[in-house]
């Protein structure tokens, strides 16, 4: 009767119950799905990467030409710096030159009088006060104003009647451009008596 008992007990672990067998149809299919699903992920998680690794090089290229022309716009801003320190004067130059052909004209006129001379100075340094106003060029001729410092270069005080500090003599006109000082005038002025 034990070995009855001893047999059925070795029949019960070598065969498995109903319930093993529903739960290892359970876990196969688990792992079925599984394997599956890791067949289905595997594809999409590399064509993600091939996504990314598209996008990213097109990011690149994008950078590499936005980076290409920031550096030639950075180029042809110096070369347009260059050409306008270079070239600043052209306009200027180009006007000048009627005042040269004035003066090389003077000068190559045999015979001439003093008064011709002078009637040729006088049309040349119109010519010159032309083009000064056209480029914004003013003369400073501070005869008679108070002394400023600012546009002004003191060569001597000279005692006066006049208020301290007042232009008694312009020495050399001096000149503007725009609003800068591009020359002071060279002034004598004048000084309380007895200082």
């Amino acid at each position: 009767m034990q070995e009855s008992h001893d047999q059925e007990s070795i029949e019960k672990q070598k065969l498995p119950g109903m319930d093993d067998v529903l739960e290892m149809d359970h876990s196969s299919a688990a792992a079925g799905n599984t394997e599956t699903a890791g067949e289905d992920a595997a594809p999409s998680l590399e064509q993600q990467l091939k996504e990314a690794e598209i996008r990213a090089a097109e990011h690149h290229d994008a950078w590499l030409r936005a980076k290409a022309e920031t550096e030639n716009i950075r180029k042809r801003a110096q070369t347009d710096i260059a050409n306008a320190h270079k070239y600043a004067v052209d306009n200027f130059s180009v006007l000048l030159l009627a005042v040269m052909d004035s003066l090389d004209a003077a000068l190559a006129t045999e015979n001439s009088t003093l008064e011709n001379l002078r009637d040729g100075v006088e049309l040349t340094r119109k010519q010159l006060a032309a083009v000064f106003e056209k480029f914004n060029i003013h003369t400073i001729d501070p005869q008679g104003e108070k002394f400023d410092p600012h546009q002004h270069e003191a060569m001597c005080a000279v005692e006066s009647d006049l208020a301290p500090n007042t232009v008694i003599q312009v020495m050399q006109k001096g000149y503007m451009l725009h609003d800068r000082v591009i020359r002071p005038a060279m002034v004598t002025v004048s000084k309380a008596k007895g200082t």
